[in-house]
Formats: C-alpha cells, sequence, structure tokens
C-alpha cells in the first residue's frame, strides 16, 4: 500500500482537529448556555468545564494557542474520567466512559502535534520575523 501523500495527511489531520474540535464546543455550549438539547450546568466544577469545553474547543477548531487548549481539555477529560465514570467499574465500556477516554487521548495526540500546517498558528509562525539570538548566531559561526 502506498503511503498517504503528506498534503493529504496534513489536510486530514486539520479536517480531525476542527470536527472534534466543534464536537466538544457542542458540549461546552450545553453546559454554558443549555443549548442543543443541555441543561445549564449549576455547579462551578461543570461551569468551568464547559468553559473548557466550549472556548477550548473554539480555539481546537481554529488551530489558535491549539497545543495548550487542547493539553487543558485532554487534563479536563482525564479528570472526568476518573470522577464520573471510574467510580462506576474499570473499564470504560462498562461505565460509560468511552468517550471521555476517546476525547482525552485524541486531545493529547493534538497537544502533542500542535495546530498543523492549516491553522491560525500556522498563519502567526509564518509571520513573525526571524529571531536573532546567540543560539541562532553560534549555529551560523559554528557552520562556517
Amino acid at each position: 500500500m502506498a503511503a498517504v501523500p503528506r498534503r493529504a495527511s496534513e489536510f486530514v489531520y486539520a479536517l480531525t482537529r476542527v470536527v472534534v474540535g466543534l464536537l466538544f464546543t457542542c458540549h461546552g455550549a450545553q453546559k454554558l448556555f443549555g443549548a442543543l438539547g443541555g441543561e445549564r450546568a449549576g455547579e462551578p466544577l461543570m461551569i468551568f468545564g464547559g468553559v473548557i469545553e466550549f472556548f477550548g474547543g473554539l480555539l481546537m477548531a481554529v488551530g489558535l494557542a491549539t497545543r495548550v487548549a487542547a493539553f487543558l481539555a485532554s487534563g479536563m477529560m482525564a479528570v472526568a474520567y476518573f470522577k464520573a465514570h471510574a467510580p462506576r467499574g474499570f473499564w470504560p465500556i462498562q461505565n460509560h466512559g468511552e468517550l471521555a477516554v476517546a476525547y482525552c487521548f485524541i486531545f493529547l495526540l493534538i497537544g502533542t502535534l500542535g495546530g498543523g500546517r492549516y491553522s491560525i498558528d500556522a498563519l502567526i509562525r509564518a509571520r513573525r520575523p526571524p529571531e536573532h539570538g546567540l543560539g541562532e548566531a553560534a549555529l551560523r559561526m559554528a557552520n562556517r
């Protein structure tokens, strides 16, 4: 089987990041606004979770501060799993925690990979002037 061309894999990664980010945003919209058939959260921890879901999902979807948003979301989903699901049984399939575990590891992956080529993070990096610090000067001298 031929390898997937790099550009195609970058596009599929971006599409996955956007879709997962928007799905996560929907969970936040339920908690914060009672939207999409959800109920507004009343407990402070649930409201805080809604903020991470809503704004973290949006940030991941557009690819802005992607690593930070994804690591926060990953950690939040780990906490959600151990607080809400794990007490009901060891296996995620038994305690209905599959989505929390899947989100946790997908966000860990997104946090590791960053926004990718098709993100606002990439646009910001492309517009940033190159740094000319001591480290770069030392590298240039070493490469002569």
